[in-house]
């Protein structure tokens, strides 16, 4: 027959291997916290300039209400120059989260695909740098193309059109969004 000892030794065993082992990982996660913040801030800037590559720098993230968001891209004297928008759009595979730049005359600077579930070999080629440079310098109104592009449209991806059309949502919404930044 068990005595006490026999239950009491390997609970208590148990007990001080959780508590040292949660105390390891409070700690790790105390010294790692700080780094991952500062990683996590230097990758979104180099995302706003690789669609703003003529901002300095960046103000403050304004979140409209449908979850948008919208940044001012400044010059070196700290002047806005145009907008870095992220917004979300309903493509063929799920959400694809797109940046879009947007200078101050309403002209798309570029465009970056932060992700998407689209299917690979088909929507996947959104994020592409040929499909993302055919944004670069058209302006609100943007549509889409199955043959011939026109003076503000883009020749959708061969077998993904919904997510062409997707992107190119998010696209006319971020310039929308970017020209409310200014009177709002």
């Amino acid at each position: 027959m068990k005595n006490l000892k026999d239950y009491l030794v390997p609970t208590i065993t148990l007990f001080v291997i959780c508590l040292v082992a949660t105390a390891l990982l409070g700690l790790t996660n105390q010294v790692t916290a700080p780094i991952i913040e500062q990683l996590a801030i230097e990758t979104e800037i180099k995302s706003r300039q690789v669609v703003f590559a003529d901002a300095k720098s960046f103000g403050e993230a304004e979140i409209l209400e449908d979850g948008t968001s919208v940044v001012a891209a400044l010059d070196e004297s700290g002047n806005t120059i145009g907008h870095v928008v992220v917004n979300t759009a309903k493509g063929y595979g799920g959400d694809i989260s797109v940046m879009t730049g947007v200078d101050a005359e309403g002209k798309v600077t570029g465009v970056n695909i932060l992700s998407h579930a689209e299917t690979a070999g088909l929507g996947a080629k959104a994020a592409e740098q040929d499909f993302r440079d055919r944004f670069v310098g058209l302006v609100m109104g943007i549509t889409v193309s199955k043959d011939k592009a026109g003076d503000n449209s883009i020749d959708a991806i061969t077998g993904a059109t919904i997510t062409s059309r997707a992107v190119t949502e998010a696209v006319n919404a971020a310039i929308e969004a970017a020209g409310g930044a200014d009177n709002g």
